[in-house]
């Protein structure tokens, strides 16, 4: 879809009208304001993940914080983009429209993605080719816990969790009567267009809130063609240099916006927010349905109404998706209640739907509803030890019809009980944590004749933090998750089109069990500043999707099975002020980081039998699958730089980051060429007498317009990263 600047100017015209209605008398008080966007010590940042007070320095669990200026230069389209250059943390990439976090190798359903401590309510997890629905752009600040997160978010989070705290329910009056801030920008490589405005108020005991953003994007410049020399070596095809430079079907389109309303108290809160999300957005290398039947006509009235016009700019073939979501929150809190600090509940209900569209046709149609409720209850100091007990409890309705309904309709209910501790001991502090959770899977029995599953699991977790002295703080943690399987591994039976194979659940799947050791330094001393982290995890029956030799009208065969694996890797950042002087604050950063994935048992084969459809009727058949050897989509090691001064308002940095080459591959995968990206950031910031403050930005990404294929993507070899891309913009803060 080329990008409206139609749609543009009206978006930039609201922000304007709504600049100009605010009114002066509150300038005063935003002198006062302290807004998100100022420098910030991101280790000295409060992280609402955890329900206890704690800051990035102080938790045992590995956690990185983006929030300010920081986060202002790290934001991009997908949630993925935004945090996938701290250290242990990247994307998967299956074009412009979808990218969600992948923290040390792992990714999809181990990674749980949260909305201030609530699960998004999407379903990025059934595919790689689906969107996460939370927009990093209205974010006040994004953390990202390393390591398992199971002890306060369940079996989904024994990856990590990444965190979005975006204040769209107030929980406290905001500094000023009326405060906000306003965003457009435009970018070269793709004729992106995006405007967002946020405004945050009270009135007496009532605070507000209100956000909405709308982004257009085109078809994105690639340095080169979109199949990789390999690929084009493989099929033996000769390219048309016409095809050069683009990357077809690659457009994007995104609105975005909330409401929130809290009353505040002298002893608590009790708020609500509506808010919506939709995006459009096209999946390039043509994963079309050529090759099945051609009769796509169930389902086409039906939706077609809803999405008039989303498909009329696209060619025959061209793979769209169209997704909605609508979500609701409540959220309260009560402190100082006798032995108990706070009590803090949140409940959201969540309805999503998407459809995915072949050429003019419907093609799929998923459907998801979701509620999550959430109890925190913190209690005064027992023994020494100060600590919360918990109680979250969710249930999602999924239902899939059409081409790629591999996975069929499920209801799934999961119910955690939590507690964690901490306890100082002199320069010693101890934390401690435990959880047990009930998870149950009801398949659609007309689908499939596989059986309904019911799963308890039990994580605990050991942290121990040594002060040294101010300058200087070790870790050590210890943990054992557990993870109920989901029902895609279960149950799945049929053409996933976004990898290209057929996929064959494994009813028979067991608990997913993971023990994790990891050591962490963090060092401040001067102008100096090193972090350092080493872990070790062995998975008990790790789940997996392992490659056979089987193919099934003609697409490669793919079977959910279990094996015990290994993964070890390193995080190391370094940050050193070189001077501080009437030139300004220069600051020279690095970091490293590397992971390693594979499976306990040597290489080697085994033979499954796997029920492939014909027509009707299923018939077995036997598959040989690797065994042993290296985990596929492992992400690549990798090492950085960046060069930043800052001066009275101005900021500006250099930097590059190389991507190894990833030659520990699995069975059946290639291995990919490393690759560096250099990108570059200024800006200016300026106060004025009204009390508003401006900020013009100019960012730069891959400015050698260096051809990246992302490991860890299914489409690497067909969809390359764009090439040369600078974004010019300006941000208002009042």
């Amino acid at each position: 879809m080329p990008p409206s600047s139609h749609a543009f100017k009206h978006a930039a015209l609201a922000s304007a009208l709504a600049l100009a209605l605010i009114p002066t008398a509150r300038a005063q008080d935003a002198q006062h304001a302290q807004h998100d966007h100022e420098p910030k010590d991101l280790a000295a940042v409060e992280v609402r993940a955890t329900p206890l007070a704690d800051t990035a320095e102080t938790l045992a669990t590995p956690v990185e914080v983006l929030a300010g200026s920081k986060l202002d230069e790290a934001k991009a389209g997908t949630l993925g983009e935004t945090v996938a250059k701290l250290p242990g943390v990247q994307s998967s990439n299956f074009g412009p429209g979808v990218g969600r976090p992948i923290i040390r190798g792992l990714d999809g359903a181990r990674v749980q993605v949260l909305s201030d401590g609530l699960s998004s309510g999407d379903v990025s997890t059934v595919s790689v080719d689906h969107a996460v629905t939370i927009e990093p752009f209205l974010a006040n600040q994004i953390e990202v816990l390393k390591g398992p997160a199971t002890l306060l978010y369940g079996s989904g989070a024994i990856g990590g969790a990444v965190n979005v705290v975006d204040g769209r329910i107030p929980d406290a009056l905001p500094d000023a009567p009326l405060e906000g801030r306003a965003e457009l920008r435009g970018g070269s490589v793709n004729d992106e267009r995006t405007g967002m405005f946020r405004l945050d108020g009270y009135a007496g005991p009532f605070a507000f809130h209100f956000d909405a953003l709308h982004r257009e994007a085109g078809d994105y410049s690639i340095p080169g063609f979109a199949e990789s020399a390999a690929h084009l070596a493989e099929e033996s095809e000769t390219p048309d240099p016409a095809d050069a430079g683009i990357l077809g079907n690659s457009a994007v389109r995104t609105d975005s916006a909330a409401l929130g309303v809290s009353w505040i108290g002298a002893r608590g809160f009790i708020g609500a927010s509506y808010s919506l999300y939709n995006t459009a957005y096209g999946i390039p290398g043509g994963h079309d349905h050529s090759h099945e039947e051609a009769d796509h006509d169930h389902g086409d009235e039906e939706d077609d109404h809803d999405h008039e016009g989303e498909e009329e700019h696209h060619e025959e073939g061209d793979v769209r998706i169209v997704m909605d979501q609508r979500r609701s929150e409540l959220r309260g809190g009560i402190d100082d209640l006798g032995p108990f600090e706070s009590l803090r509940v949140k409940f959201a209900n969540t309805d999503y739907t998407h459809t995915e569209f072949e050429g003019a046709d419907v093609g799929t149609v998923f459907q998801n509803h979701s509620r999550e409720a959430r109890v925190e209850l913190v209690h005064a100091p027992v023994a020494g030890w100060k600590g919360a007990f918990g109680l979250q409890a969710s249930d999602r309705d999924f239902v899939a019809v059409g081409d790629e309904a591999f996975v069929p309709g499920s209801v799934s209910r999961d119910t955690g009980l939590f507690w964690i501790g901490q306890r100082a001991f002199g320069s010693l502090q101890l934390d401690l944590g435990l959880r047990h959770d009930r998870n149950r899977v009801d398949v659609d029995q007309t689908a499939t004749a596989s059986p309904d599953r019911d799963f308890k699991t039990t994580s605990f977790s050991a942290g121990l933090g040594w002060k040294v002295n101010d300058a200087l703080h070790f870790n050590l943690g210890l943990d054992r998750a557990q993870r109920a399987p989901t029902a895609e591994e279960l149950y799945s039976s049929g053409l996933h089109v976004a990898t290209g194979g057929f996929e064959f659940g494994n009813a028979a799947l067991g608990v997913e069990t993971a023990e994790r050791i990891e050591l962490g330094m963090h060092l401040h001393r001067g102008p100096v500043e090193a972090q350092l982290s080493v872990w070790h995890a062995r998975y008990d029956d790790f789940v997996y999707l392992a490659d056979t030799d089987l193919e099934v009208e003609g697409f490669p065969a793919r079977v959910w099975r279990q094996d015990n694996a290994r993964f070890s890797g390193m995080e190391a950042r370094v940050d050193w002020q070189i001077s501080e002087g009437d030139s300004g604050l220069w600051t020279l950063g690095a970091f490293a980081d590397t992971v390693r994935g594979k499976l306990a048992d040597a290489p080697g084969t085994t033979l499954v039998e796997v029920d492939v459809p014909h027509g009707d009727h299923f018939h077995h058949e036997d598959a040989q699958v690797a065994t042993g050897g290296n985990l596929p989509r492992i992400a690549p090691s990798r090492v950085g730089s960046e060069l930043r001064w800052e001066r009275d308002g101005w900021r500006a940095s250099i930097g590059a980051v190389r991507y190894l080459k990833q030659d520990d591959v699995a069975a059946f995968e290639d291995a990919t060429p490393g690759y560096t990206l250099v990108d570059a950031h200024v800006a200016w910031h300026i106060d004025t007498a009204s009390g508003r403050e401006w900020e013009v930005f100019v960012d730069g990404s891959n400015l050698s317009s260096r051809e990246a294929r992302p490991h860890t993507s299914f489409l690497k070899d067909v969809v390359p990263l764009p090439g040369r891309n600078v974004v010019l913009g300006v941000r208002l803060f009042f």
